[in-house]
């Protein structure tokens, strides 16, 4: 072959390589991420993203995933008086019609019971709502309220019927679907939005993430000692079309005579869980990683780690009460970062800090709900100016469309110091976070990682819409390192309330 010859079929090949990839890239269009924040969904926060070709298929995509959560959570809610689970509650011994989702839901609790030896039990609810009176009572449940508890937790609940499609309410013992019907609903809902048009699918709801199709997550599991927003985590891993999810009681529970209890109970028993602090699950179905993150904090370590064996590709992290950290033999394969220690003890009551111990502030704050039952996050800036108004530290600024930042006017005119990133590349797995309530930390740093002179400084609270409501808050604070402080802010109408504790907290 002469050298015009091979330079022929050189030329041919090229051509044909070009024409394969341009061929490839009209098949797969260039896609772009679009962010979206809610609040009061399901009861908590929901961070959605989506890849998708353009802001249109973006909001086809939204509309289906809200309309899937809205369409199960009508037939699901235990809170809901109207929902289909609430009206099945009320009647007895009496063959139902159901949907096939509660049908679903009430046999994937039926075999969970099975799977965690009675760990996982639509009627913990019963033992929960015994320690809540005894929480208005000012007293712990007395060992007859638990025994009486547990034996109303140990009969049968139901039967159902799949060829039949019925399900029979058989007894008067409290029942709510909350231990992984969130991460049921949020799994069908990422499906939606696939349907609709999205190309990729990563759904936070309240703490559980659900990435499906053309989304691969950097993710951050929540040190559950110090869980302000911009606390480092405790892990950082990176998933693809697999479900995060953690429970843990250091955002919920019961408080009496100044000692925190987990929310989380052990059907078997009556008592609060509280051996294991934080449990992340990732697996490759919705709710069974929601399942196994409730079990796995009931269960000792030893038998989540029997169970997780037994199951198909399930990873986990334990954190347990002394802060020894637990991880399953996969987890390391999904780390982008380095497990950090969580050596801590769990403190029974709060103490007030040595002059000697180092301060931070924490910054809390709660979003004001409109009279609509879910509702965009609001833009919120939150920012520290020290006394001659210069801004010293952005804490967090949060902003989905980083043209309209501009709606932040006060920290658009005082702080534009252009050193966040506003668009939100890591989410973070945690325990279930109540809605529109966040917590902030300052650990006294400025923009550039040094730490500020002793003296008085004005921490900033900003909030708006698009061309919308405001509410702005501020506080002057003297961050002495010696003198702890504590502050509440009036609320506003976008910031129902505020706080600022200045004092020495775990992290």
């Amino acid at each position: 072959m002469n050298s015009l010859t091979k330079a022929a079929h050189l030329t041919a090949a090229l051509l044909t390589i070009l024409a394969a990839a341009t061929q490839l890239t009209a098949q797969s269009p260039v896609t772009q991420l679009y962010t979206r924040q809610y609040e009061n969904v399901l009861g908590t926060s929901l961070e959605m993203k989506f890849r998708a070709p353009d802001s249109a298929a973006a909001d086809k995509a939204e509309a289906a995933a809200l309309a899937e959560i809205d369409r199960e959570n009508d037939l699901l809610s235990a809170w809901q008086p109207t929902s289909e689970f609430s009206r099945w509650i009320k009647t007895r011994n009496t063959p139902v019609k159901v949907s096939p989702e509660l049908l679903d839901v009430l046999s994937l609790f039926d075999a969970w019971r099975q799977q965690t030896g009675g760990a996982l039990d639509a009627s913990a609810e019963t033992a929960v709502r015994v320690w809540k009176t005894a929480e208005a009572e000012h007293r712990q449940p007395t060992n007859a309220e638990l025994t009486a508890a547990v034996k109303s937790m140990q009969q049968p609940h139901w039967s159902v019927d799949r060829a039949a499609g019925t399900a029979t309410h058989l007894d008067d013992a409290p029942i709510a679907l909350n231990s992984f019907a969130k991460s049921y609903i949020t799994g069908h809902s990422a499906s939606a939005a696939l349907a609709a048009g999205a190309t990729g699918v990563s759904l936070n709801m309240g703490g559980d993430i659900v990435l499906q199709g053309q989304m691969k997550q950097q993710i951050a599991v929540a040190n559950p000692r110090a869980d302000a927003e911009n606390d480092p985590p405790l892990d950082t891993i990176q998933v693809a079309n697999r479900t995060v999810a953690t429970s843990g009681a250091y955002r919920r529970g019961v408080d009496i005579a100044g000692r925190h209890f987990s929310h989380i109970i052990d059907p078997r028993t009556g008592q609060t869980a509280e051996s294991i602090l934080s449990s992340t699950v990732i697996a490759p179905d919705a709710s069974e990683a929601g399942a196994l993150a409730t079990a796995f904090s009931v269960m000792t370590p030893a038998q989540s780690k029997a169970l997780a064996a037994r199951l198909r590709n399930v990873d986990y992290l334990l954190v347990t009460a002394s802060g020894r950290t637990i991880a399953s033999p996969g987890w390391a394969k999904l780390e982008t970062g380095h497990l950090q220690p969580a050596a801590f003890s769990v403190p029974q009551q709060k103490k007030a800090a040595a002059p000697s111990a180092k301060l931070d502030l924490l910054i809390n704050f709660e979003l004001a709900t409109p009279d609509s039952p879910r509702f965009h996050r609001p833009y919120v800036a939150v920012w520290v100016e020290d006394a001659n108004h210069n801004a010293v530290k952005t804490v967090a600024l949060w902003a989905g469309k980083p043209r309209w930042i501009n709606e932040l006017r006060t920290y658009y005119h005082d702080a534009n110091l252009n050193t966040m990133d506003v668009t939100q590349i890591v989410s973070t797995t945690s325990a279930t976070r109540s809605a529109g309530k966040y917590s902030l930390r300052w650990n006294g740093l400025d923009n550039a990682g040094k730490p500020v002179a002793p003296g008085k400084y004005t921490v900033f609270i900003e909030a708006a819409r698009e061309h919308g409501t405001y509410g702005l808050m501020r506080q002057e604070i003297d961050f002495d390192g010696r003198k702890p402080q504590q502050f509440t802010l009036p609320g506003n109408t976008e910031v129902v309330a505020g706080s600022l504790d200045y004092g020495a907290h775990e992290q």
